[in-house]
């Protein structure tokens, strides 16, 4: 299989269906951006060294990331998004849920907001948490300005997974015992 077919040298792409749309169309913004925010969950979990319970929990987001991905790649018009969808499960946000519950259940109560930082794996899930957060806009911004609808699941996986990456990050200064900082002072 060849890497480059050069059909996206005019500054088009295909839709899973086959049509053509702009590299900067507002779909192909969303799926991109979500597709950023797997790359920096993969350096996340690189980060953990095998070492962690968070790994595999990292894994199977970035399972689920990808059939987001697909799922807002289909050309509607052409074919059916939704055995993408699927795989975005009420379990599977309940599972999320669960797991931010249970990490919280380890943490202080927040008194101040939480400046990102401290350990290099606890800032990085920071920056996976405002990637997610950029990816639930840019996927809200289909569903209201592009009209394109958007399976109910999928904009609450993607609104709870930037909860569970802030919990995330918090535990993991914790967890390598490292402070976390705060904004105090605001």
């Amino acid at each position: 299989m060849k890497i480059y077919t050069k059909t996206g040298d005019n500054g088009t792409t295909a839709l899973i269906g086959g049509t053509r749309v702009a590299k900067c169309d507002p779909r192909i913004d969303a799926y991109g951006t979500v597709d950023e925010l797997n790359a920096f969950i993969g350096l996340l979990a690189a980060m953990l060294h095998n070492k962690s319970r968070h790994i595999a929990f990292l894994q199977n987001i970035q399972q689920s990331l990808f059939a987001l991905g697909a799922y807002l790649a289909v050309d509607t018009q052409k074919q059916n998004a939704e055995k993408f969808a699927e795989k975005i499960s009420e379990n599977l946000i309940q599972s999320i849920e669960n797991e931010i519950d249970t990490i919280n259940n380890d943490l202080p109560t927040l008194k101040y907001f939480v400046v990102p930082g401290g350990t290099q794996a606890s800032a990085t899930a920071q920056i996976c948490r405002t990637v997610a957060r950029r990816a639930e806009r840019k996927i809200y911004y289909l569903q209201k300005k592009k009209s394109v609808e958007i399976n109910k699941n999928i904009l609450v996986f993607i609104n709870r997974l930037s909860d569970y990456l802030f919990v995330l990050s918090r535990i993991l200064n914790r967890e390598s015992n490292t402070e976390e900082f705060f904004l105090k002072n605001f």
